[in-house]
């Protein structure tokens, strides 16, 4: 019996809607229970910056689990099961004791995002693959459109608290189209055991060796810590430029339309653009955009917010196409979460750098995001480019 592409959309869906929701719930939550705004971005750095450490350990499990959906399915309740032990914890446990849990379940994190991707390929066929890859792409606009409004009215409603629960909920939702994700073929006779460190080692070498990879890692990978830039501004630029700091909310819910429409787009004509081009052209759009937003002006605040979306939006569907092309089989899943944990982390750089700027100009950070963003098309090119003829490649996307 094949497994659906319906289910693991759905799927995906649920849980990156979780995980979305999460953050913005957690900060509520810390906010509203520990009463200071530093505790509230503390649990929120907590959760997020173990996926560096995470992310490729739990690539390597998945990549040598039989029935690596299982594992995944795992990884997710344990991940909302932390949820509920930081909300838990909140009052009654000493806060460092807090955060320490909110590590400790971040580094689940990277399951919810890369992990899930890395599956997509035994789900689909070769030739379904490119359409399923941008379809997949857009499960990340509809869950950071929905999550963050979510958080915000379940939080109105209900409680902030509720909102941590709400979030735990969607990624338990989750559950049976993980648990039911294909088996991966059991390896040759001949195949030999490695240790964890050697398939660390072996999926490293492989993401610095291959050079599409290797450009397209690190150029998404400094595009994130723009837009974790442009994050650390949002609430400014809400209350300066639109009225209030809660409506600087609108702009990411803007940048994600824009990219679910890009991404929509991109799913009908799935090979119009080789991804290798859509991974620099979409970061000089955002570019661009943030450059726009510096202006201070509404309008072109709102067109800026959509450019981003524009330019975000297909690049990740083009950073999942080339992991796909790229990536040897045995080490898929590592790839994937590695690949997640370092855009994790560079987003998370990219916020803490420009708290203090913020602070000082507005839009003077706005501008240092943009020559962030250009930068990470400039580093796609500081790598040579591939030795082999790019046809190749290309057949194999097909």
């Amino acid at each position: 019996m094949r497994y659906p592409l319906r289910l693991y959309l759905a799927g995906a869906v649920a849980a990156r809607a979780g995980d979305e929701m999460s953050g913005p719930a957690l900060m509520l939550a810390g906010f509203a229970m520990a009463g200071s705004a530093t505790d509230a971005s503390a649990l929120l750095a907590g959760i997020t910056i173990s996926a560096a450490v995470g992310g490729p350990v739990l690539g390597v499990l998945l990549d040598r689990a039989g029935r690596p959906g299982r594992l995944l399915a795992g990884a997710l309740v344990l991940y909302a099961a932390g949820l509920g032990m930081i909300l838990v914890g909140l009052g009654r446990l000493p806060f460092a004791v807090t955060v320490l849990i909110a590590v400790l379940t971040g580094l689940l994190g990277p399951a919810l995002s890369g992990g899930w991707t890395a599956q997509l390929p035994r789900v689909v066929p070769g030739d379904r693959l490119p359409r399923a890859n941008a379809l997949d792409a857009m499960t990340f606009g509809v869950a950071s459109l929905a999550g963050p409004a979510l958080a915000g009215g379940v939080a109105e409603a209900l409680a902030a608290p509720t909102a941590v629960v709400v979030s735990a909920g969607l990624i338990g939702l989750a559950l049976p189209a993980a648990w039911m994700l294909p088996s991966r073929p059991r390896p040759g006779r001949g195949a030999r055991a490695t240790s964890v460190a050697g398939e660390l080692a072996a999926g490293a070498r492989v993401i610095a060796r291959k050079r599409s990879l290797a450009r397209a890692t690190l150029s998404s990978t400094v595009c994130c810590a723009a837009q974790g830039m442009l994050t650390a501004c949002i609430a400014l630029l809400g209350e300066r430029v639109l009225g209030g700091a809660g409506r600087g909310a609108m702009l990411l819910s803007c940048a994600a339309v824009s990219a679910l429409a890009a991404n929509a787009v991109l799913a009908r004509f799935p090979r119009s653009i080789a991804p290798d081009t859509v991974i620099w052209v979409g970061a000089l759009i955002q570019a661009g955009a943030l450059a726009l937003a510096a202006s201070g002006r509404p309008a072109a605040l709102v067109v800026a917010a959509l450019m981003i979306g524009i330019g975000e939006g297909p690049q990740l569907a083009a950073l999942f196409a080339i992991r796909h092309r790229e990536a040897p089989e045995h080490l898929r899943g590592q790839i994937f979460t590695t690949g997640a944990s370092l855009k994790i982390t560079g987003f998370a750089l990219g916020a803490s750098v420009a708290g203090p700027v913020v602070n000082w100009s507005l839009p003077g950070a706005l501008i240092l995001a943009a020559g962030v963003a250009a930068l990470a098309a400039l580093t796609y090119f500081t790598l040579p480019p591939p030795a082999v003829d790019s046809s190749e490649s290309r057949t194999s996307a097909q």
